[in-house]
């Protein structure tokens, strides 16, 4: 098959008590390997199977529902396992701190401006930290399994950090308090992994 279901970089229970076990299991088990066995039967025997999941998107207008959704949430999760982990939620350091203080002023200021368009997004999709022209970082979010890698995104960049705010990634744990959950993913943000991400983005511009 193209894609892969990637394993997760830690054990199930490794984010407790912010993610509960139950939470991450269902959540990669069913959710994430379900987008990716759809995205597969989606472009099986296409000319999209031979494509990166990134060129996927830059097109995703144009492939139909059934690619769109299921290569969006195919790309967000991989994206979320990474950049979370166990005894993270430390503030970014380097250059990406200095990004951060660059685009909005502090890394506070940042907190709260990924924090309001998590817990602002209607129903179910995602919060973005991406990296736009010239390397500046900004803030967006996007509904269902959208995100600004695609032709069709309001606003286009590569994410460097993505926070699912469908209710499946949090609902067993936290209920409808979605801002709870938000607040419990800064405790387990991966930041040397999202520096990482920073890097390879900012090459690329």
């Amino acid at each position: 098959m193209a894609f892969k279901l990637p394993d997760l970089p830690y054990a199930y229970d490794a984010l407790q008590p912010h993610i509960d076990k139950r939470t991450m299991k269902i959540h990669h088990t069913k959710h994430h390997a379900g987008y990716t066995n759809k995205l597969n039967a989606a472009i099986e025997g296409t000319d999209l199977a031979k494509k990166s999941i990134e060129d996927i998107l830059k097109k995703a207008s144009k492939h139909g529902d059934a690619v769109r959704n299921n290569a969006g949430g195919f790309y967000n999760h991989s994206l979320f396992w990474r950049t979370m982990g166990p005894n993270e939620g430390a503030e970014p350091k380097g250059k990406l701190a200095k990004a951060i203080k660059d685009s909005f002023g502090s890394y506070e200021k940042f907190k709260e401006k990924f924090s309001a368009a998590a817990k602002t997004r209607f129903g179910s999709g995602w919060a973005w930290l991406c990296v736009g022209r010239g390397g500046k970082l900004f803030v967006t979010s996007t509904p269902n399994q959208d995100n600004p890698l695609m032709d069709c995104a309001p606003k286009k960049g590569t994410p460097i950090l993505g926070l699912d705010v469908w209710e499946h990634a949090y609902y067993l744990k936290y209920q409808n308090k979605r801002p709870d959950y938000v607040e419990a993913f800064f405790s387990v943000a991966n930041w040397s992994v999202v520096s990482r991400e920073y890097t390879k983005a900012t090459k690329k511009k």
